[in-house]
């Protein structure tokens, strides 16, 4: 896993024109990304940019600009817009149900979308005095009508670690509650007030796992609106791996693979079920296959 710059220009400098969304909207150049309810309607693997008279009812908001240049705008629909109706070759999918099936750019997309719809229709009122709030910034902050406070859209910072032996040949991962047992994953976990990344890490995958760390690194991260996830991914070598035991809370089981078993896995094959491609714990198991694969 490397660092690869983002592919989308969210044209900022066009925020803090006056009116520019209704400016915007008027244009007949200006393509439109619905999402209603976490979803977005996708042709052919892409995802689909509808003229903005096109939408009906919804909160706007800028994206930026495509590939080609054009203007790119968001459309939080309700549930209940009839102009929605969509024709046979489209379909509406979130995030998960597009792991994979898209490229990089649209990948993207997707995600700033789907994130920002969230805010969008999850935060109207003041998380200070709970008054009412007016979109400013082109849909990218609110302004407290009534103390005036300014909000932006909120992430929360959490670790995910891919826990290796000591030798590197086999991997720790943990089976969650929710699940039933029947997959899994890197140990995650969010970040508590006043504390690091390191120390989190260290924190989450003790109390989780058992294990303490001798060895951290980290790989990358990855954006996961559910609801406002920043998801920022580790490798970490244990200290000790006979001390490997579930909490017995949060999580059911812990298991270490063999480089093998790890490779059936991801082939589909058992012993047992992995994340899907659109997270970044699965990337985080593939990246650690590969390193000696």
């Amino acid at each position: 896993m490397t660092f690869q710059p983002p592919s989308l220009d969210r044209a900022a400098e066009l925020r803090e024109e006056p009116d520019v969304l209704e400016r915007l909207r008027d244009d007949p150049g200006t393509r439109v990304i619905v999402v209603r309810e976490g979803r977005v309607r996708v042709a052919d693997s892409t995802l689909l940019r509808v003229p903005a008279d096109a939408v009906g009812d919804a909160t706007w908001a800028l994206l930026g600009r495509d590939q080609d240049g054009a203007v790119l705008l968001l459309a939080v629909a309700p549930p209940e817009n009839d102009a929605l109706d969509t024709a046979p070759d489209e379909i509406w999918l979130g995030l998960r149900d597009l792991g994979g099936r898209i490229d990089r750019v649209e990948s993207e997309l997707l995600v700033e979308a789907i994130a920002l719809a969230g805010w969008l229709r999850d935060a109207p009122f003041c998380p200070t005095c709970g008054g009412g709030t007016e979109l400013r910034q082109a849909g990218w902050s609110r302004r407290c009508l009534v103390c005036g406070r300014d909000h932006f859209p909120r992430n929360d910072p959490a670790v995910i670690v891919a826990v290796e032996s000591r030798d590197g040949e086999r991997l720790l991962l943990g089976a969650n509650a929710n699940w039933g047992g029947r997959m899994y994953s890197c140990f995650a976990g969010f970040t508590e007030a006043g504390e690091s990344l390191e120390a989190t890490v260290h924190r989450e995958i003790e109390e989780e796992s058992g294990v303490r760390l001798s060895a951290l690194r980290y790989i990358s991260s990855q954006a996961w609106p559910f609801p406002r996830s920043l998801m920022i991914g580790f490798r970490a070598v244990v200290d000790d791996e006979s001390t490997a035991l579930a909490d017995g809370e949060e999580i059911v089981d812990v298991r270490w693979f063999t480089r093998s078993e790890i490779a059936s896995a991801l082939a589909g094959d058992g012993p047992v079920g992995l994340p899907g491609p659109a997270s970044i714990a699965r990337a985080l198991i593939i990246d650690w296959y590969e390193d000696h694969a």
